[in-house]
């Protein structure tokens, strides 16, 4: 037995609170080392005699990677309180009993060498707002979204979709274009929208904020705003707005007073300033974003910084009832700062949605005191390295899938913001070469995978685009220039998405097979069973899969009712897919 491989400890995805009453254990071992696992467990006070009494439960095999098996198990204590252990036992059927003071071949007579859960503490269980499970967003660039009002254009606004986007031109899209075109997000299935931001500043995205309490006035004005919520409401859509609090713009009043009084300034606190004169050409001489001299970073520890930012935070909620903020570079601020913002807007609505922007491991803030949810960039880098750039194999991938899934609580993956692209990077038809059968495929695994999805304006449509700023391209409102058949596919996949309960966050995923260019997973809920069989490849495929053996089902796609033998073997064609479902 490898023990070195076996790791557990009673922190974050390994030992959690799922819900009021149960608790989620989490173990790793070394892939196809251990044969079977056995939970042993129970209350620390509850003795026979001088005998623990506990109980046992066999633990589910939930994935492997190339180097790891993932072991998981929910058990619901019957006093709130848990001491446990693992009993494994390997392929040459050697055991050992883990706890947390080493390897037993025998069970430990001392209740203190177990592992400690010590009280199911329902304030400390994270929650996210239950809506989010069954959101599909739709992120906008206000910019290059729709034109509705022409009498806003900022001076220099170039008809729209006329030239390639750059860094400093306008297209003049405003809140009334969203406004306009809320029933064609609603025919698609789309139920929230990202917003990247929307307050006053001085660039075409808007990241450089001069005025955190005011609109820009390209887009619209503050009841053109307000008029915009109550119509996405209206329809059920939720609305998410872009704060950038990690940094300011150049024209930020605090720091054009820093500028004009240098030392003087009674903002000096508000931004990192190594010395004075603060020179603002070339190298800066005080922190920013990157080493971008027009975005001064703000120091969120200051207390009068932060209250502004706090007052801001609570102002879009309070005013407007928007139901979530995305958080731009949000792990380069203090965590104490996004704990006083998590209270700050909970308390005003329980139900907003807090979005970190990180693009890494993001556990620490996630354990239900700062955020709900990040961007989960580590499912969109395997997701669109294997089907659009088609530079991945399916181990590789379905390796990348399974550690996404075992990073974090089952909890926080049922809410992660999973987006395939966006104005930060390229758009995926332009990944994929321009090859639609792929881009089909990813929005299948995309779509039918735990999380809330995300869909990058006009991806929807065939709209492609390089790296920023060719990513923001305007919409493609010309129906005769809209691939209308990618969109009736991912409206076909978000109606299954929404009417199908394991096509969805319903459901438990798993990887059931995975060949060279041909992966095979499982959806499964109360209700039935959902497996997909996805042919990444130009080649017609033909692939055998155990689970269907001797199964009657449904596909899903076509609608045939279908009853495999004892060899169940499908046939895919080039880029062919399959959806079959099992009844319970």
């Amino acid at each position: 037995m490898n023990t070195e491989a076996i790791f557990h400890r009673p922190v974050n995805q390994f030992a959690y609170s799922y819900d009021k009453d149960s608790i989620h254990l989490q173990l790793q071992t070394k892939k196809d080392d251990i044969k079977e696992i056995i939970l042993l467990f129970g209350d620390p006070y509850h003795f026979e005699g001088d005998n623990w009494h506990y109980n046992q439960s066999n633990m589910e095999k939930t994935g492997s990677d190339s180097l790891y098996d993932y072991w998981r198990i929910k058990v619901k204590p019957d006093y709130k309180r848990l001491r446990y252990g693992f009993q494994c036992r390997d392929t040459k059927g050697d055991m050992l009993i883990i706890t947390e003071r080493g390897y037993f071949k025998t069970m430990p007579q001392d209740i203190g060498d177990f592992f400690c859960f010590p009280y199911l503490h329902e304030v400390d269980i994270f929650q996210a707002p239950d809506w989010v499970k069954d959101t599909v967003w739709y992120q906008i660039f206000p910019d290059r979204f729709a034109n509705g009002d022409p009498s806003l254009n900022p001076q220099g606004t170039l008809p729209w979709g006329s030239e390639y986007p750059t860094p400093t031109n306008f297209f003049g899209g405003d809140f009334q274009g969203v406004i306009n075109h809320l029933d064609y997000l609603v025919e698609l299935g789309i139920n929230g929208i990202y917003f990247t931001p929307i307050f006053n500043a001085y660039s075409n995205h808007k990241y450089d904020t001069i005025d955190y309490f005011e609109i820009d006035p390209q887009f619209g004005d503050k009841e053109t705003f307000r008029k915009l919520v109550k119509e996405c409401h209206s329809r059920g859509i939720k609305v998410m707005l872009d704060a950038v609090f990690n940094h300011s713009g150049y024209y930020f009043e605090p720091f054009q007073d820093v500028l004009r009084n240098q030392e003087k300034s009674r903002y000096i606190d508000w931004f990192y300033l190594w010395e004075f004169p603060v020179q603002t050409k070339g190298y800066p001489n005080y922190d920013t974003f990157g080493f971008v001299a027009s975005m001064p970073k703000l120091n969120t520890t200051n207390p009068e910084t932060k209250k502004y930012l706090l007052d801001v935070a609570r102002y879009w909620v309070e005013e407007f009832d928007i139901d979530g903020w995305r958080l731009d570079v949000a792990n380069e601020i203090d965590h104490v700062f996004w704990r006083d913002f998590r209270k700050v807007v909970k308390e005003i609505k329980p139900s907003t949605f807090i979005l970190g922007e990180i693009w890494h491991d993001s556990m620490k803030w996630l354990q239900g005191d700062q955020f709900d949810a990040v961007m989960n960039y580590p499912f969109t880098n395997g997701a669109v390295e294997y089907f659009a750039a088609n530079n991945m194999n399916s181990d590789t991938f379905a390796d990348s899938i399974t550690k996404v899934l075992h990073m974090y609580p089952k909890n926080v993956n049922e809410v992660a913001f999973n987006l395939l692209d966006s104005h930060d990077t390229a758009r995926i038809l332009t990944m994929a070469d321009g090859n639609i059968e792929r881009i089909k495929l990813l929005y299948l695994f995309q779509l039918s995978f735990i999380g809330s999805p995300c869909i990058y304006y006009g991806d929807e449509v065939g709209l492609s685009g390089g790296e920023d700023p060719g990513c923001r391209k305007c919409m493609e409102w010309d129906q005769s220039k809209q691939d209308l058949a990618l969109f009736d596919f991912i409206k076909q996949l978000l109606q299954m998405r929404k009417e199908i309960p394991a096509f969805g966050n319903q459901a438990d995923f798993k990887f059931l097979k995975v060949e060279e260019n041909v992966i095979a997973y499982q959806k499964e809920s109360n209700e039935g069973k959902l497996v997909f069989i996805l042919n990444n490849s130009g080649e017609k495929q033909t692939f055998e899969l155990k689970a269907l053996e001797n199964k009657k089902v449904k596909e899903l796609f076509s609608g045939r009712e279908i009853n495999f033998s004892n060899k169940a073997e499908v046939h895919l064609e080039q880029y062919g897919y399959r959806c079959y479902q099992i009844p319970q």
